[in-house]
């Protein structure tokens, strides 16, 4: 296994590019959407299952470790969740095969209620910071703490404080350090760079070695559900209830489908009016600025990039029922109808229609969870 690690971690280019050719492959199988597409399915989710286990080995690399970030847990919760989608689908499948269009739904929701608990841990255990691509990607950019109400009055403190999910501390001025932080960080360069210099080699190799071995930070301290509610009061909690809506949302829109079934609107409003409203709660615990008491939150770009990832995952309402029976199919058949006598064009839209309408037909492709 090290040696196969080994492996894909000098090659991750040569895998990366590997990986997509055999998963876009798969998109052209026979039988994909038909009533007998296990075989094709389990291909699928076999390679996706690899993809995954890669993509950990590659994120897992010594190289790719830096510290002050919070300690990797032991349990690979972003491999495990990347697993489950890769899965979802095979499960899907087969439990329409064997049981029908209506049991299969028992199947899905415990499928999404495994994913709920393995993200609900990942959230606890990150410090409940962001989750992003659904968790498949570990958040563990850094957030800087520069100041106190000490540094109104002259006292400078280094960058590098983490303080919880989100958070952004700067109150050394609107832009950054004051003249007597930045000059102090000058002297402490320049003093470091003529020690260095002074440094006979054979040192310097000696502390570049203890560097290796020993971490360089202390580790950033993960926050706690009483320090984010004690510490940024009613915007920490709305912040929790954002992320709680996000992870829970899947299992309560597939809840709501098994009770009222897919032709029903109910799940369809509920499920729209929770990512909605997510969203919107994290817009309303930004930074209001320095000085306040109760403190909103500001997000890193990972986050910030991964906010608007939810708002374009919006688009798959138009491809749910009922709303993609009653409107958008009517679109997309006539789009067919249009361009069908164009030569080539017309034959390369009518198959992406096909694959479109394939696609919809199964909940995991357009669950967007």
């Amino acid at each position: 296994m090290e040696a196969y690690k080994r492996w894909v971690r000098r090659n991750k280019e040569y895998v990366h590019s590997l990986e997509s050719l055999a998963n876009g492959l798969t998109w052209l199988l026979p039988e994909r959407f038909s009533s007998s597409e296990i075989g094709p399915e389990a291909v699928t989710a076999i390679l996706g299952v690899i993809t995954a286990i890669n993509e950990h080995i590659i994120d897992t690399a010594p190289s790719q470790i830096h510290t002050g970030h919070p300690a990797p847990s032991a349990f690979p919760y972003s491999l495990c969740i990347s697993a489950l989608k890769d899965l979802e689908t095979l499960v899907e499948v087969v439990a329409q095969h064997y049981y029908g269009d209506t049991k299969k739904w028992n199947f899905i929701a415990a499928t999404e209620a495994i994913k709920f608990l393995v993200r609900l841990a990942m959230f606890r255990n990150s410090g409940y910071r962001m989750l992003l691509q659904g968790g498949e990607i570990p958040n563990s950019e850094e957030k800087l703490e520069v100041c106190s109400s000490q540094s109104r009055h002259g006292d400078f403190r280094k960058p590098g404080f983490y303080s919880g999910p989100g958070s952004f501390r700067n109150c050394v001025g609107q832009n950054g350090w004051n003249l007597e932080g930045r000059a102090l960080s000058a002297l402490n360069r320049f003093g470091e760079n003529a020690r260095m210099v002074s440094d006979p080699v054979w040192l310097r190799r000696v502390q570049q070695q203890n560097a290796i071995m020993e971490p360089l930070a202390p580790k950033a301290e993960t926050s706690t559900l009483s320090s984010i509610l004690s510490e940024k009061g009613v915007h920490g909690s709305l912040y929790l209830m954002g992320e709680i809506l996000f992870i829970s949302r899947p299992l309560i829109y597939v809840l709501f489908i098994r009770k009222y079934g897919t032709w029903s609107w109910t799940p369809w409003f509920l499920s729209l009016a929770m990512d909605v409203f997510g969203v919107g709660i994290f817009s309303q615990v930004t930074l209001s600025g320095c000085g306040s008491e109760d403190r909103k939150f500001q997000y890193t770009t990972s986050e910030k990039d991964e906010l608007k990832r939810r708002k374009l995952l919006w688009a798959l309402y138009l491809m749910r029922d009922p709303f993609f029976s009653k409107y958008t199919r009517e679109r997309l058949d006539r789009a067919e109808r249009l361009l069908e006598p164009v030569p080539l064009f017309g034959a390369l839209t009518a198959k992406v229609i096909e694959l479109i309408f394939g696609a919809q037909t199964r909940y995991t492709y357009m669950s967007g969870s």
